[in-house]
Parts: structure tokens; C-alpha cells; sequence
């Protein structure tokens, strides 16, 4: 017992002792840092990658947004499936070449024959190359039914390439707005900061009552709460811009700061020509009046006979060899054979009849959708164009307003430093920066938007 309570002693000694080392040194243990293999992605949530980050034009982010989207990429998968569906379509229309191996056993019967009167020996060997060929009207019209087809996924491939291109420019250039947006919240969180320094020495010399101090508090306070907003919409922005171009979670980029770059506005009429010659919407529908044409015409095919022939080579005996030894010598099993199938079609209770109002039916479809594609694109001309005019003239206002909104602040502060203005008027001059800047930074993206929509229209973006 009195050795136990030893024992435990001297244990409790060496750990306060211990304890007094580290304490005297003034610096706890530092943490084991686990490997970098045992690290989760939860750990490392919110990291930016090592390294300068990645500088992005406009370009760059249109080619990278091609590759990662899966929108445009199954747009491009779908016209590749109906390519290869052509493809298929043509090579039924050509010969095929078969080699057919079979062996055959019928059991015999006592007098010596066989027992199937559908099969020729005993043993019976098949060894044949076969060449066939089907002449179908009804073949030849679906091939160029889907060579149609064909051409319309490719359409609406670019249909998908040109919205993709709308995403990215409004995407992209919000980024553009709202770093300027940042920054002037920023230069309004500072001069609320030192305009609420200013009525305090103007108070503390008498020149101003304590209700400036206040006003200029409560204006300080809501000038950060819009920067602490400003930031977070760069954060938000700068996230929806990397999902559509990245392959992985990546943050580490910057945008190339052209967004008050002169652009001009094409002129309506080239607009227009454009827009008539290579509008992928208008080609779609074009292109699936075509197809609803070669629908009739396959779905008529089953009114049409139809041709087969075959062609074979090789052997068909009871033996498997190229001859046979008989008593009169070698017989050759080595032979060719030619068969001609011609089909009719006589009755079938109208069903041809049936296929052929379905696909008239559908015809007339698609000619309506084709009008009012065609209605549309006239109407989306005028309306993409107006907004494109009205963003660019409304441009330059947005812009002289923006100047005169600094000037007015600069000017409105040193008259109330001189005692000539009332904090009312300070605080509606930092508002009114404050709502023309942002209104510049919104009008610009607009400018930008409404571009890349005319593109939809044109296939050509115009860019500074």
C-alpha cells in the first residue's frame, strides 16, 4: 500500500514539473499537423489556390466556357449522334458482304433418307460468302430524311454556342461591374468615415450642432453596411462566372477591366443582312420543313416495291471440302448461286395511308413554326437593336452623370466645411455618387448584354 501511494507521488511530481518548464518557457506545444493525404476538400473549402492568379479576357472565357458546359456540349453531342445516324442510314444503302458457316444433321430412317423433308443429307455443310443489296424507296428517302436531321442538330448547336455566348458576356462583365462597384463603396465608406470626422471637429469648435454628428454617424454606418454588401456581390458574381468556366472550383482569376471600353453599334442594316443569312433559328426551322418533306416522301416509299438480291459463294454439301470423290472421279462442292426478291405491297389495312397524313401533318407544323420563326427573327431585329441604341446613347448620360455626382460631393463638402451647407446636403451628395455610379456600372453590362444578344441574331459579337 505505501508503495502504491509512492508510486503515485513521484508520477504527480514529474508532470507538474513538467508543467512548470513549459509554463516558464511562456509557449504551449504546437498542434501535430495531420498529412496532406489525410486533408479533406471540407478542410481546404475556401482556400484560394496557390500562385498568381489566372487573368481572363472576354475570349478566354468564351473558349473555356465551351469546353465545360454542358449545355453546349450536349448540343454538340446530339449533332454528332445525328451525324453518325446519317452515316448509318447511308451505308444500309449500299451492298453488305456476309460469310455464312452452318452445319446441318438430320436424323435417318431405316430406308436410308431423311426423316426432315425440308433438309437435303444427313449431314449437311454450309460455307458461303454473301453479297446482298436491298433497292428501297423507302430506305433512300429516310437517308436523306436524316441528312436533314443532321443539319438541323447542327443548328441548334449554334443555336446553343450563341446563347452560351449571352450567359458568359453578362456573367463576365458582372464580374467587370461589381469590382467598379466595390470600389466605390469603398471610397463612400471612407468618406463617411471622414465626413463623420469632420462635423465632430466642427462640433468640438462650436460650428455645428450634435444632430450633424448623429446624421453623420448613421450615414457612416450605412455606407459600410453597402460596402460589406459590395463585397459580397464580387464574391457571388466571381462564383457564377467560375462554375461555367472552370472544369473544378477555381477563384483564383481576374477579369481584363475593358468594360468602358468604346464598342461600337453596328449599323441596322448590316444588322439585318446578318441576321437573314445566319440566323441558326431560322435555319432550324428551315431545315425541319426539309425533313417533314422527306417524311412524306419515306412514308409514300411504303405505297413502292421493293428489290433484294443476293449473290452467293461457296459451298453447300455433305461433305466439308471444296469436292467430293464419287466413283466417277472429284465432283466440285464449289459453286455460286443468285436469288432476285421482289416485294409488292398490296394490303395492310391503311396503315401506309395513316403514315403518310401523320407526316403531312406534321409537315404543316413545321411550315407554321417555320412563319412565325420567320416573324420572330424580323421582331427580335427591331427589339434587340432598340435595346442595343437606347443602352449605348443612355451610356454617355450615365457617364456625364457619374463625373457630376463626384463634383457635386467634393463641392457640397467644402461648403459645409465652410458653413455654407447643411449635412442634409452632404448626405444626399453621397447617395446621389453613390446611386450614378452604380447606375453607370449597370448601364455598361447592359450595353455589353444587349450586344451579345444581337449576336444571337448575327453570329458575330462585337467586341472593343
Amino acid at each position: 500500500m505505501n508503495t502504491h501511494l509512492l508510486s503515485i507521488a513521484l508520477f504527480t511530481f514529474v508532470v507538474l514539473a513538467g508543467t512548470s518548464e513549459v509554463a516558464r518557457a511562456g509557449q504551449l506545444p504546437s498542434p501535430v499537423t495531420p498529412p496532406s493525404s489525410d486533408i479533406t476538400p471540407a478542410d481546404q473549402q475556401g482556400t484560394p489556390p496557390s500562385g498568381a492568379p489566372l487573368r481572363l479576357t472576354l475570349q478566354d472565357a468564351l473558349e473555356r466556357a465551351r469546353k465545360n458546359s454542358t449545355v453546349f456540349q450536349a448540343a454538340v453531342t446530339d449533332a454528332g449522334l445525328a451525324r453518325e445516324d446519317r452515316t448509318q442510314a447511308r451505308d444500309a444503302l449500299l451492298p453488305s458482304v456476309l460469310y455464312n458457316n452452318q452445319v446441318i444433321y438430320s436424323q435417318s430412317n431405316q430406308a436410308g433418307s431423311i426423316r426432315f423433308i425440308a433438309n437435303n443429307a444427313v449431314h449437311e455443310y454450309l460455307s458461303q460468302g454473301n453479297v446482298h443489296e436491298v433497292f428501297d424507296f423507302t430506305s433512300f428517302n429516310n437517308f436523306r430524311r436524316l441528312s436533314v436531321i443532321a443539319a438541323v442538330a447542327r443548328a441548334k448547336a449554334d443555336v446553343a454556342s450563341r446563347g452560351l455566348v449571352v450567359t458568359v458576356v453578362q456573367k463576365y462583365y458582372a464580374v467587370a461591374a461589381a469590382q467598379q462597384k466595390l470600389e466605390t463603396a469603398r471610397r463612400n465608406s471612407e468618406e463617411g468615415d471622414g465626413f463623420l470626422k469632420l462635423t465632430q471637429e466642427l462640433e468640438n469648435g462650436g460650428e455645428v450642432a450634435h444632430s450633424d454628428v448623429i446624421k453623420a454617424e448613421l450615414q457612416m454606418q450605412e455606407r459600410r453596411r453597402q460596402f460589406q454588401e459590395a463585397q459580397l456581390g464580387l464574391i457571388n458574381t466571381r462564383l457564377d462566372l467560375a462554375v461555367i468556366i472552370f472544369p473544378d472550383f477555381n477563384n483564383n482569376f481576374d477579369v481584363a477591366d475593358d468594360l468602358h471600353s468604346t464598342v461600337p453599334l453596328p449599323p441596322l442594316a448590316a444588322v439585318q443582312q446578318q441576321a437573314g443569312h445566319n440566323n441558326p433559328d431560322l435555319r432550324v426551322a428551315l431545315e425541319t420543313v426539309k425533313a417533314e418533306d422527306r417524311d412524306v416522301a419515306a412514308a409514300r416509299s411504303g405505297y413502292l416495291p421493293s428489290l433484294t438480291l443476293d449473290y452467293f459463294y461457296g459451298i453447300d454439301a455433305t461433305r466439308f471440302s471444296t469436292y467430293t470423290v464419287t466413283p466417277a472421279g472429284r465432283v466440285p462442292n464449289l459453286g455460286s448461286a443468285a436469288t432476285a426478291t421482289l416485294l409488292i405491297p398490296i394490303w395492310n389495312w391503311g396503315s401506309t395511308q395513316s403514315r403518310v397524313k401523320q407526316a403531312g401533318l406534321r409537315r404543316v407544323q413545321a411550315k407554321r413554326e417555320l412563319s412565325f420563326a420567320q416573324r420572330r427573327l424580323l421582331a427580335q431585329i427591331q427589339t434587340f437593336y432598340a435595346e442595343a441604341d437606347a443602352a449605348l446613347n443612355e451610356l454617355a448620360g450615365l457617364s456625364r452623370s457619374a463625373q457630376l455626382a463626384a463634383e457635386s460631393l467634393r463641392l457640397i463638402t467644402l461648403r459645409y466645411r465652410d458653413g455654407e451647407s447643411t449635412v442634409l446636403e452632404v448626405v444626399d451628395a453621397q447617395t446621389t455618387f453613390a446611386l450614378a455610379n452604380n447606375a453607370y456600372q449597370d448601364g455598361a453590362v447592359r450595353y455589353r448584354v444587349a450586344l451579345a444578344n444581337l449576336q444571337t441574331l448575327t453570329g458575330v459579337l462585337t467586341t472593343p
